[in-house]
């Protein structure tokens, strides 16, 4: 089959025209007009994900992170980074990037991360178009700030929580109401204070950010920007969901890389 069928299944779940403004997404590297077999879900492009990929004679990866997220000045074969998108090319691997779009659309990653923490009667964090938007917020069982963090670092698996607050006392303060957005979403804090947003849980928080988190009465939970590794076990089911439906012969692997650049000691 035509990887553009595999495509094009995926884009009346998951539009390109969802994503944020300018953001990248779609085909980046390769053709969507040749015949596929094996086809990969990442959450990025490194060079483990693009050796697994060779090893396993893949056609074409779905990924949520963009390999080319800053203009290429040179594909000269000495620079590490280059050698990646040589290698695919190589290879004849075609690589489609599926970013903000899956974290705005309905029953996408924000949604999959309520549905692990309990986050119930959501809405959107901040709207991005009509019936759409990015981030999620919603409300929990009541229980303190503390508690809900320990919920948060089980629920992901995490071998260390960034736990915005400056007194113990917080870590006794009752929640109910949390807001989420997954990777780096600390610009839409204010959108979370807007909406009563006790707890705000998203990735990658800045120092200074998170002092003006404080101030301004929020706290908030830094998990990584790792947690969306969920993106490859659930386009990776909804692929299969797919395949028996529409009997496709192809193979779905969900990528076995780590590409998680952090780990705490």
């Amino acid at each position: 089959m035509l990887a553009s069928e595999v495509i094009k299944r995926y884009e009346t779940f998951c539009p390109q025209e969802f994503s944020m403004e300018g953001d990248s997404r779609g085909l980046q590297i390769g053709t969507l007009d040749k015949d596929i077999q094996r086809v990969m879900v990442a959450l990025d492009i490194r060079e483990e994900t693009v050796a697994e990929a060779i090893e396993k004679g893949v056609d074409l990866i779905i990924v949520k992170h963009a390999p080319i997220f800053r203009p290429i000045k040179d594909l000269v074969a000495n620079r590490p980074q280059n050698q990646i998108y040589i290698d695919l090319i190589k290879h004849d691997i075609a690589v489609y990037v599926s970013h903000t779009n899956i974290d705005i659309v309905d029953n996408g990653l924000n949604d999959w991360f309520c549905q692990m923490l309990g986050i119930e009667e959501t809405t959107y964090l901040q709207e991005t178009g009509s019936e759409r938007g990015i981030g999620r917020i919603g409300n929990i069982q009541p229980q303190t700030y503390e508690e809900f963090a320990i919920h948060v670092k089980q629920v992901f698996d995490l071998d260390s929580l960034r736990m915005v607050h400056y007194q113990k006392s917080d870590l006794k303060k009752e929640i109910s109401r949390v807001a989420i957005c997954g990777g780096s979403g600390q610009s839409f804090y204010p959108d979370a204070l807007a909406k009563g947003a006790d707890v705000y849980i998203t990735g990658d928080i800045y120092y200074h950010t998170a002092q003006d988190m404080l101030s301004d009465g929020l706290l908030a939970l830094d998990p990584g920007h790792y947690i969306e590794i969920l993106f490859v076990e659930k386009i990776a089911d909804l692929l299969n969901q797919w395949k028996a439906e529409k009997d496709w012969a192809i193979d779905i692997i969900p990528s076995q890389a780590s590409t998680n650049p952090f780990h705490h000691i």
